[in-house]
């Protein structure tokens, strides 16, 4: 027991003795696939992000996607919204948000068809090094008319310095699970 509690603290330590402050000046790129779960469909799109952080502890932040899936169908979604981060230790950053979400769906012959709703968050952001930072976060979407979503995502970046770098994430939600490779610019280091 107390062997291992050792161990515990020495790599806590370690994590503090690199740790960074985390960045939340960027704009990002990623490529990815999505698959419905309770209907056969699936596609991959690309994504466009960014976040500018207004003062020590909020954040705005913007997202949008466009992907085409199978059978012609061409879907987009859009996201706009504050987020507030705190340090709870050296290395691992509290994030939330609230925001407003817009996904559209256009199926040949069958039109057009979107929904918009509230959306909140909260994830944490680990340092694990300072080339490494891993997250997590839970997310929930209210739509008007389409009912509510919840999702987990989790994710990795490595810093190749300190204006670039790249990354993976997976998400699980309700209704979908998707991947993505993500290039993130930093403009605030």
């Amino acid at each position: 027991m107390l062997r291992s509690s050792l161990v515990l603290l020495l790599l806590a330590y370690a994590a503090s003795a690199s740790a960074k402050e985390f960045d939340y000046n960027y704009f990002s790129l990623s490529y990815g696939n999505i698959e419905f779960d309770d209907i056969n469909v699936d596609g991959d799109g690309f994504g466009l992000a960014g976040s500018y952080a207004i003062n020590e502890d909020f954040h705005v932040f913007a997202g949008y996607e466009a992907a085409g899936l199978d059978f012609g169908i061409d879907a987009s979604t859009l996201g706009i919204g504050i987020g507030y981060h705190t340090s709870l230790t050296p290395v691992v950053d509290l994030v939330a948000s609230v925001s407003y979400q817009y996904i559209d769906f256009d199926a040949p012959g069958l039109g057009d068809a979107d929904d918009n709703g509230i959306g909140l968050g909260v994830g944490l952001r680990f340092a694990a090094s300072e080339e490494i930072e891993l997250n997590a976060g839970i997310s929930y979407v209210d739509f008007s008319d389409s009912g509510d979503d919840t999702g987990f995502g989790v994710g990795g970046l490595y810093s190749f310095n300190e204006a670039f770098a790249l990354g993976l994430s997976a998400d699980w939600s309700d209704d979908a699970t998707s991947y993505a490779i993500e290039g993130r610019f930093y403009f605030g280091r």
